[in-house]
């Protein structure tokens, strides 16, 4: 029998690789903590090779101690090396050792496969404009009338023949929702036993192979609906990854928020009128006059629930309540349309009863009103949990052994806001499951970070505007852009712009055009996975953008030398769910802006720096045009969550450094 360290050095070496201390540590860490078992928080920095790191010992531990383990990634790229590249690795190299060999599955949420009934007829389509098309674009053989949506249906049915998984993610290239809505259903839409092609079932033979896997990969999706009340979605396990962990907690916070509109009413009635003659008049009723206050609404946050709000929500709940009843009935309608009807009528009702709670007056979800960018469309209402550390530790985490790990877990030197973020720190006060494996005495959870392989301080220089005025809520003021200009004109491009807003990444990518003979992309242009490609073929071009970019770019060699950002990323101070909790941290005594704010932003500005340096040969400046970050008190905090590179408040050095890289020759295929 071979322990964690000959694995790994036997599946590096399938790889070609050498060995890694830090990768090392964590396997052998990770080994520590399936045994015992606890939680583990592990940093491992970009290059450590974190997924070996963890497959290795938790894919020998599950095939040799009779414990499944559910493996969950935050991005479908993760996901898939995860599956297809490094697991059958992993796999073999545990098979060589003499243990049986791993076997493997992948779960996702039902929508994600398509229904085979639903592709036959056994549904009915929803009335959406365009979707009266579908069926004359199919018996079109020329096919001159199809319409966008109706091509994509019909290639989705030729799809359903060849494949073997009905996996949405499989099929390429992918449709739009409105085209997969055709060709899928929701669990609570699903006919379960009584369907006539339950044999051919995608989502029951995922589930049923998930079930007698040893490990089970998912996503963070999955592990939300789970935290939200419904542990079943996965298999029984005793053993938990959460890779891209920095992610968790949003992910479960979104599956945890609902969302009420007039739509949502008006759609449910409908689908109720159309497939089970149920009488919807109180619902109507309802709608109306959810619309009628939705009209003046304010827009943002709730703090209570309005008084003729609360009149509606009752009429909606007792409407709904009502409907559920006489659907239960036997029906002369189909039954997929019966139940499409149903789930919604269902899903309606549960909305508006924790909407009736006291879930906001107890200040335990957060409540907002929310319109369209341009103002004109219609009102939305959002109930958010304030809080996801409870849920996730007793549902996801308790009596299980958890590695939860990411190249970003440590803010300002500690785990500790992580570890409050993600319930890590709520284990130790838990009483422990009696059905659960005993925890070993002590702490139930602690956090290494394993370092990284590169020399951050060689290879890239921090450069803080320090004489720039503080950003003002317009955007980067003219002192910044000239600095914008310069950096970029000095590095001949090869440039990540990680802008706050998708105005002011905008603005930046007409500036420099008109500045610069270097090509420029900008977010919103194209696809980003065109523009990502079309940025690391170009030494000289220049990618600017939002959000997206700051988490999921991965370009290594000389096309991204300098990454620029034009300030320091805090939430929006009338972002609802954050505004919401600083208030209840500084209620209780706390610091609301270093515990929900300054987090933030020192999250998200590990992760944008982490842009830069991807290889060991990776050299270039990342460049912060907000002076606060030199500045201000909470500076030394956020600075101490990125990347050790070497420091400088000097715009020439920074500039210098550009040049000379800029000036090198490019390396020989």
């Amino acid at each position: 029998m071979s322990g964690t360290p000959e694995l790994l050095a036997a599946a590096v070496g399938r790889l070609g690789g050498g060995e890694r201390a830090g990768q090392l540590e964590m396997a052998e860490e990770v080994a520590r903590t399936l045994r015992e078992p606890r939680a583990l928080l592990v940093q491992a920095g970009t290059g450590t090779g974190k997924s070996l790191g963890y497959l290795v010992p938790v894919l020998d531990h599950a095939v040799r101690h009779h414990q499944r383990a559910v493996v969950s990634t935050a991005t479908l790229a993760l996901q898939r090396q995860v599956l297809t590249h490094d697991v059958p690795l992993v796999a073999d190299v545990v098979a060589a050792s003499g243990a049986p060999r791993p076997q493997v599955a992948l779960l996702k949420g039902w929508h994600n496969y398509m229904c085979k009934h639903k592709v036959a007829g056994g549904y009915p389509t929803e009335d959406e404009p365009g979707l009266f098309a579908v069926d004359a674009a199919t018996a079109d053989a020329g096919g001159a009338s199809r319409g966008p949506l109706a091509e994509q249906v019909v290639r989705l049915r030729e799809w359903a023949e060849e494949t073997d998984t009905g996996d949405r993610d499989d099929l390429d290239p992918g449709v739009g929702d409105r085209a997969w809505r055709q060709v899928s259903v929701t669990k609570l839409e699903c006919l379960g036993a009584s369907c006539p092609m339950l044999e051919e079932c995608f989502p029951e033979a995922a589930r049923r192979a998930a079930h007698e896997a040893d490990v089970v990969v998912t996503n963070h999706a999955m592990l939300g609906i789970a935290a939200a009340g419904s542990p079943r979605v996965l298999p029984e396990h005793e053993v938990l990854v959460v890779d891209e962990a920095h992610e968790l907690a949003e992910r479960v916070t979104a599956q945890s928020t609902l969302e009420l509109s007039t739509a949502v009413v008006d759609r449910t009635a409908r689908l109720a009128r159309k497939h089970t003659g149920v009488a919807v008049e109180a619902l109507d009723a309802a709608g109306r006059a959810l619309g009628a206050w939705l009209e003046t609404a304010p827009t943002g946050r709730l703090r209570s629930v309005p008084a003729e709000l609360l009149d509606a929500l009752a009429l909606l709940e007792a409407g709904s309540r009502e409907a559920i009843s006489a659907m239960r009935g036997e029906s002369d309608a189909e039954a997929g349309g019966r139940l499409m009807a149903r789930s919604a009528m269902v899903v309606l009702h549960e909305i508006a009863e924790r909407l009736l709670g006291d879930g906001v007056a107890q200040r335990r979800e957060v409540l907002w009103c929310e319109r369209g960018r341009t103002g004109f469309e219609a009102a939305r209402l959002h109930l958010a949990p304030l809080d996801v550390a409870r849920p996730i530790a007793t549902e996801l985490l308790a009596g299980k052994a958890a590695v939860l790990t990411s190249a970003t877990l440590s803010l300002g030197g500690t785990f500790a806001p992580v570890a409050r973020t993600l319930g890590v720190s709520l284990l130790d006060h838990l009483e422990p499951d009696d059905d659960a494996p005993r925890p070993a005495p002590g702490p139930r959870w602690h956090g290494i970070d394993v370092g990284s392989p590169f020399d951050y301080g060689r290879q890239g220089i921090l450069y803080v505007a320090r004489h720039l005025p503080a950003p003002g809520r317009e955007g980067p003021g003219e002192d910044a852009q000239r600095e914008l200009v310069e950096l970029v004109r000095a590095s001949g491009g090869g440039a990540l712009g990680l802008f706050s807003s998708r105005r002011a990444a905008e603005e930046a990518a007409e500036l420099l055009r008109g500045e610069l003979d270097t090509p420029v992309l900008c977010q919103g242009e194209d696809q980003l996975p065109s523009l990502v490609r079309r940025f690391a073929e170009d030494e000289s071009a220049t990618l600017v953008g939002t959000l997206s970019l700051w988490q999921g770019v991965d370009v290594p060699g000389r096309t991204c030398r300098l990454v620029v950002i034009d300030r320091i990323p805090f939430p929006r101070p009338d972002d609802p769910i954050r505004s919401a909790r600083s208030e209840v941290v500084a209620a209780s005594g706390g610091n609301g802006f270093m515990s929900v704010a300054a987090t933030h932003a020192a999250l998200l500005l590990a992760q944008g720096a982490g842009r830069l340096i991807r290889s060991t040969e990776d050299r270039g400046v990342v460049a912060v045009l907000d002076s606060r970050l030199a500045t201000a008190r909470y500076g030394g905090f956020l600075r101490g969550s990125m990347p050790p590179l070497w420091p400088t408040t000097d715009g020439e050095v920074a500039r210098a450094a550009l040049r000379r890289l800029a000036a090198q020759p490019a390396p020989t295929p």
